[in-house]
């Protein structure tokens, strides 16, 4: 696992599809042909920061973040994904009654309970921290901002709730400025928040923000690659989350201090076939990578109640593969038909409560190939 990033420092990454080119594109002006590229490389480097005090172009700016699947079965740490249907939305407000320079959260909203815990502190809620490390970036003094974050996301689901405050908080405090910060200047402040609440990984961030399939190359220094699914192939996850909550802290220590080079070698040629899968849009050979972890989900599945005749309902339903979403509980399945997908979803909620007896809700989604974005400004 990588050091931890200094701070003080300012950093900038550059999105390339190619070693020769050092463009840069704000996340909310990425084109089709932009995202289309088969493998598109972050890389990170310290930088200067933005010309000081910039001014707001907008009063407000509301920008939604996705669901991520982290880890993808062997790829622990430097595989994710983002998923449609679900996600974060975090809107900033221009605040004349507060300090200048200072950052408030004003309101935590939600459907959901769990939610109701959540801190108003900027620094310790994870959208409050990625704004301000955005804050800071620009050189924000002149103005107060003020933050909404509606929580459509549960914690501890496995589905990168914290990454998804993080991501639209940043995208909407970038928005608000004109958005001068480039997509990886973005990663690099969601990373900040998730070092500090999750710890430092990206494989939820980097998707969360970059859109579509990420593979953390390095984090000594931070390098991204986004693996481009092909556009014309169909690719179904279900998502089926329990009501049951698994702290990332908890699942992180029950994972082995050393592993055995056999279990080394299957879960990297595991890993490897998975991202070929990708690039090819090859579902079956997706779903058979990614139910392959022997490191990581051996662990983890005894602390989910009922995670191994879940797996086994979503494999006799026809999912292709099925594995654990993140740290849990939600599990995930693949497949290649939405009604398919409704009918795994199904058979897994079913196999929650007759073998874990949790209650759990399905819900069926398709890769989301842009990440977070901007929903609505005003002047």
């Amino acid at each position: 696992m990588a050091a931890p990033m200094q701070m003080q420092m300012q950093m900038q990454c550059n999105l390339s599809p190619s070693s020769s080119s050092s463009r840069s594109f704000p996340l909310h002006r990425l084109s089709p042909s932009h995202l289309r590229l088969r493998l598109a490389t972050v890389r990170c480097c310290v930088s200067l920061q933005t010309s000081a005090d910039p001014l707001p172009l907008f009063t407000s700016v509301s920008a939604f973040a996705p669901a991520t699947v982290a880890n993808l079965g062997p790829g622990f740490d430097f595989l994710g994904c983002a998923v449609d249907s679900l996600g974060d939305t975090v809107t900033v407000t221009i605040d004349p009654h507060k300090a200048p320079g200072s950052l408030s959260i004003s309101s935590i909203t939600s459907d959901l309970p769990s939610t109701s815990r959540l801190s108003r502190d900027p620094h310790v809620n994870c959208a409050g921290i990625a704004a301000l490390s955005v804050m800071r970036a620009l050189r924000v003094r002149s103005v107060a901002l003020s933050l909404t974050l509606h929580k459509g996301l549960p914690l501890g689901s496995g589905l990168g709730s914290s990454a998804a405050s993080a991501a639209a908080a940043a995208v909407a405090v970038n928005e608000l400025f004109g958005g001068p910060l480039s997509l990886s200047d973005l990663v690099l402040a969601g990373l900040e928040s998730e070092q500090k609440v999750s710890g430092y990984h990206a494989d939820n961030v980097g998707p969360a923000i970059m859109g579509g399939f990420v593979l953390i190359r390095s984090y000594e220094p931070l390098e991204l690659l986004r693996l481009h699914f092909p556009e014309e192939k169909e690719l179904v996850f279900v998502l089926v989350s329990p009501e049951f909550e698994a702290p990332t802290s908890k699942m992180r220590a029950a994972l082995p201090a050393e592993i055995g080079m056999k279990d080394h070698v299957k879960n990297s040629s595991q890993a490897a076939a998975l991202v070929a899968a990708v690039l090819q849009g090859n579902v079956r050979l997706l779903g058979s990578a990614v139910s392959s972890d022997v490191i990581v989900e051996p662990t983890r599945a005894p602390l989910i109640p009922g995670m191994a005749g879940v797996k086994k309902a979503a494999l006799e339903a026809g999912a292709t593969g099925c594995t654990i979403s993140g740290a849990g509980p939600t599990v995930v399945a693949l497949t290649d038909c939405e009604e398919k997908g409704k009918y795994i979803g199904e058979r897994m909620v079913e196999a929650f409560l007759s073998q874990g007896k949790l209650k759990a809700k399905a819900t069926v989604s398709r890769l989301d190939r842009v990440g977070a974005r901007v929903v609505s400004k005003s002047s």
